[in-house]
């Protein structure tokens, strides 16, 4: 804790040196004036138990002692075991409505801080949605760095999407860490133990302090109906409109499958996958927490008190999540999504298209990208619509590719230049972070179907000018190959398995542009025109160009065979392409 000296001080207001300034605001700012803080002893022990004050001239505080470690003459509390109360609304009442607290506790008592509430009130609602001005959030610090929540103590408020640079976050989305959320009051949820992002994990692999691997397990709330009696709310308080399900039903994975995360570039998803359905129970993943509970005479000074007095919350952990997904999970649809473009900087994943026009474009405007989140383009989805192929994988022979296994369809729009930006720029409605990004006007389109229903991809259409109109068919049966492949387990990979399976899968895809550069020399075309494919400086560099130098060299190859009336070369073309094998050429 800070505390004041004997020496001689300042008796007008001292403004804070960094209270509105341009400069990050890092920490809650120190007390104007030394008199008009009040030090309560609760438990009439001589020491104080509770800092009383005013922060940023009007808003009134409460710092709670829970460790019993304050002194008289301290100017805060400490960020290890103490609890905040700030009253936004400045009518007396603390940890009530539009009011914000954080809660910080020492679970192993070495002195720092393991987990971090923030509760953050909205206004009262009879309205049963999200509340998405409130936030009741817990990080948990599982790599000790320290780094927890990200207050703006100015606005005083939670800025979690705040950052450095292109992803740097300044909440703990780095490394191994965990946080549990809910947009919504704390008053109006009915069992605090529970949360809707119950949890969210961030893995480090690799011990760089950054995050390889992420899952998503989703509680989907329950909320009182706005009209009438609620019997699923019976013997709640009137203002108690949140429950939830206790079953996961809604998880998301995403990985950095080439593990090209770094400073300045430190969220760098490649694949998501997304499982949604009746999930799993969840409700014997209780864990314990001795730190949780607050100093009880300190209750009174709480609206809503119910998240000091207990120690215990119930989620699936970072060791338990994958067993539990692929063991108890009972799903019935999955989407895949692959960051083609590679351009998501996003925290969290690469963001899901939708099944849903393949040429509309713009947040909620029905296309692939109705997601806000999403990417107007460059990113490729597929969709397993009955879960046929229960999340599992497979590499295209056809593009060298992976793709979902069981997918009905799927859909890539290209974006060669990344013009089409997923970033998170920081604009924001009520903290929801929104599409930061130019749409296109236009963009090719390559869409894939599983015509045979057998649970891979063996029709591909190509729309490569832009005119919403397919001009090309290609059917992998009419060519007479085989679309079947070796199905790639999901559940049984670690990270490590996924990163060995896209390094096999870059390699590949670069062998294989390789032959297509031979063979269009030895067919006596320049390569030249493509020169910046020809030197990739990384795995995905290698991913990405190599399938655009084998379709670039592929295509002109074509039209080489087209101009000689050359029928037999132009179908052995095609089974070579399609198939990954361009042994299958004979240059004349």
């Amino acid at each position: 804790m800070l505390a004041l000296g004997a020496h001689a001080q300042p008796t007008k207001p001292l403004r804070y040196w960094n209270q509105n300034t341009k400069l990050i605001p890092w920490r809650a700012p120190l007390t104007p004036k030394l008199s008009a803080l009040e030090y309560l002893d609760l438990d009439h022990d001589g020491d104080p138990d509770v800092l009383k004050g005013v922060m940023n001239e009007s808003v009134p505080f409460l710092w709670i002692d829970d460790d019993d470690d304050m002194k008289k003459g301290d100017l805060e509390g400490d960020t290890d075991s103490d609890c905040l109360l700030l009253d936004l609304n400045r009518n007396g009442v603390f940890a009530g409505p539009e009011d914000i607290s954080i809660d910080w506790n020492d679970e192993d008592g070495d002195g720092q801080a393991d987990v971090q509430l923030v509760v953050k009130n909205d206004k009262p609602s009879k309205e049963n949605y999200f509340d998405w001005g409130a936030d009741f959030m817990y990080v948990m610090d599982f790599d000790h760095d320290h780094i927890l929540n990200f207050i703006d103590w100015n606005l005083l408020n939670v800025q979690a999407w705040d950052k450095h640079g292109i992803s740097n976050f300044f909440t703990d989305y780095h490394g191994n860490s965990l946080f549990l959320k809910m947009h919504g009051s704390s008053y109006r949820i009915a069992d605090l133990r529970y949360n809707w992002e119950n949890p969210f994990i961030f893995y480090d692999k690799d011990g760089d302090g950054l995050s390889e691997m992420a899952i998503r397990l989703v509680d989907t709330p329950i909320f009182k109906k706005a009209t009438g009696d609620d019997p699923l709310f019976q013997g709640q308080k009137e203002e108690v409109a949140i429950k939830f399900g206790q079953k996961i039903d809604h998880v998301s994975m995403t990985f950095d499958l080439d593990n090209d995360n770094a400073p300045g570039n430190e969220f760098d998803f490649d694949l998501s996958l997304n499982l949604r359905g009746p999930g799993f129970d969840y409700s014997d993943q209780k864990h314990p927490f001795k730190s949780l509970k607050g100093l009880p005479a300190a209750d009174k000074f709480f609206y809503d008190a119910r998240w000091r007095q207990g120690g215990e919350l119930i989620y699936p952990d970072q060791d338990a999540a994958w067993g539990l997904i692929f063991g108890r999970g009972q799903w019935n649809q999955c989407t895949f999504v692959f960051d083609e473009d590679d351009d998501c900087n996003r925290w969290e994943r690469v963001e899901f298209y939708e099944p849903k026009d393949l040429f509309k474009v713009g947040k909620n405007n029905g296309g692939l990208d109705n997601n806000p989140q999403a990417d107007a383009a460059g990113d490729r989805g597929e969709w397993d619509a009955d879960f046929s192929g229960q999340g599992q994988l497979y590499v295209g022979a056809f593009d060298g590719r992976l793709h979902l296994y069981g997918a009905e369809w799927g859909a890539w729009r290209t974006d060669q230049m990344a013009f089409s930006y997923q970033g998170f720029g920081g604009l924001y409605n009520r903290y929801r972070p929104e599409r930061s990004q130019r749409d296109p006007e236009g963009f090719a389109t390559i869409k894939y179907t599983d015509s045979d229903n057998n649970g891979f991809l063996d029709v591909i259409e190509y729309d490569l000018d832009g005119d919403t109109k397919f001009e090309e068919k290609v059917s992998l049966k009419q060519l007479g190959l085989d679309d079947r492949r070796e199905v790639i387990k999901t559940s049984k990979n670690e990270y490590a398995d996924f990163q060995g399976l896209f390094k096999g899968v870059a390699e590949g895809m670069w062998a294989r542009a390789n032959e297509a550069v031979a063979i269009a020399r030895k067919h006596g075309l320049s390569t030249s025109h493509y020169a910046f494919y020809q030197q990739p400086h990384s795995l995905h560099q290698q991913y990405e160009y190599g399938f655009w130098l084998n379709f670039y060299l592929y295509q002109d190859l074509r039209h080489l065979a087209r101009l000689k009336n050359d029928k037999a070369l132009l179908k052995t073309l095609d089974k070579a392409y399609y198939s990954g094998n361009w042994k299958l050429i004979n240059p004349s």
